[in-house]
């Protein structure tokens, strides 16, 4: 809900609308909002409750910089350790993007192309960095991109991956990876200027 803008940044994040929204107790529910609140994305205000944490201009670079360094490790990793069961999945994962319909379903994929990569490098410490990571970057795509990145070509960089992780060059596939988040990285960069200082009309 946080990463679809479902609940916005500056929301107030209620416990007992969650309950009946979600249908669930209130024990997983705080379970939930404390998680949350560890990764970011809801701040504990004193007396005002939770709400939904912005995102700061300012620290995208430091986002994508995090990434471009663990994001190529993973993939040295799972050039190691991943099989060809790890890879024959990427590929049917790939093979069943052609039937993706929008951005949003094109976005899985790329997020399960990531999340076999990082599951084949088996460090779930790094997993569960990276998957953190990559929700920011989910959200920050909902935020900035929605309406502009070119999520097809995201997607078609993971064919040109899986075959260099099929080759098992570790260097080769860190290369690939960080240029894939150095891309992305670049899109946001370009849509937050267009939107802080857009084209004066003509």
């Amino acid at each position: 809900m946080i990463i679809r803008l479902e609940l916005a940044p500056g929301d107030v994040v209620r416990e007992e609308a969650l309950q009946r929204q979600l249908g669930i107790g209130r024990t997983p529910i705080r379970e939930a909002l404390q998680r949350l609140a560890r990764d970011q994305f809801v701040t504990v205000m004193p007396r005002r409750g939770m709400l939904v944490s912005s995102i700061d201009v300012s620290e995208l670079s430091l986002l994508f910089e995090t990434r471009a360094v663990m994001e190529p490790y993973a993939a040295r990793l799972a050039c190691m350790r991943g099989t060809d069961a790890d890879w024959d999945e990427m590929a049917g994962v790939l093979d069943a993007s052609a039937a993706a319909a929008g951005d949003a379903a094109l976005l899985e994929v790329d997020r399960r192309c990531h999340e076999i990569i990082w599951n084949a490098a088996g460090n779930r410490f790094l997993t569960d960095t990276l998957d953190v990571l990559y929700a920011q970057s989910d959200r920050v795509w909902h935020i900035y991109l929605a309406d502009v990145a070119d999520t097809r070509h995201a997607v078609d960089e993971h064919a040109g991956i899986l075959e260099l992780l099929r080759a098992g060059d570790a260097d080769v596939v860190a290369s690939a990876l960080e240029a894939h988040v150095k891309s992305f990285d670049a899109q946001v960069r370009a849509a937050v200027t267009q939107r802080l200082h857009p084209p004066l009309a003509v």
